[in-house]
């Protein structure tokens, strides 16, 4: 199987790239952020790879770290979910936001991504609740709110804070990360106001 490419960009589809190692070409489908993240064609890269193999084809997907590719992974395993639907959820969201959506039960978050209708959102949040992926290589600081809560979900007090800040103009996905950095840091049993001054103050920081 392979794991990782390591070669120059030959060129970049719609939900695509060619990887040239060593002159041989590998197409790998990847989400829209790990072929925005990916350097001009012609530079040098390293790709994390998925292989799937079945009895009429074998892809590869490619990710941009091992966090989105553990994120791939997790997200295969509900009903409902293949690889082009886990590609489209990581090109709508990242791995932190997914975090933070599961914890916060934001079936609207997780339905921004293409594929995802109301139902496959609901069975999502809840499937994936208290679940984060795991394994070597795997940036713990980028989990979002499930890991710096521990048990997956978030507390009334999380969820008014970030409800709060959205409020005042940031988005979930800001207000989730600053609140993800200050819970590890305070504790998930924080109180909500004082959840919202430590979140003004890390976002305006």
């Amino acid at each position: 199987m392979i794991g990782k490419l390591k070669g120059l960009v030959d060129s970049i589809g719609d939900d695509f790239a060619l990887i040239d190692v060593g002159g041989v070409c590998y197409e790998t489908f990847c989400s829209s952020r790990t072929l925005q993240a990916l350097p001009r064609v012609g530079e040098a890269t390293v790709v994390f790879i998925e292989t799937i193999v079945r009895e009429d084809m074998i892809r590869l997907y490619g990710f941009s770290s091992e966090t989105e590719k553990a994120w791939f992974n997790l997200l295969m395993t509900v009903q409902g979910v293949g690889a082009r639907v886990a590609l489209g959820i990581l090109s709508a969201l990242s791995p932190s936001e997914i975090s933070s959506a599961i914890a916060l039960q934001d079936k609207a978050m997780i339905g921004r991504a293409n594929g995802v209708g109301p139902k496959l959102a609901v069975r999502l949040v809840t499937e994936l609740k208290g679940k984060v992926p795991t394994g070597p290589g795997i940036d713990a600081g980028t989990l979002g709110l499930q890991t710096a809560l521990g048990e997956g979900r978030a507390a009334g007090t999380v969820a008014d804070a970030v409800s709060a800040l959205v409020n005042l103009g940031y988005s979930s996905a800001q207000a989730s990360a600053a609140l993800a950095r200050i819970v590890a840091r305070e504790g998930a049993d924080t109180p909500t106001e004082k959840l919202i001054r430590l979140g003004l103050r890390e976002l305006s920081s």
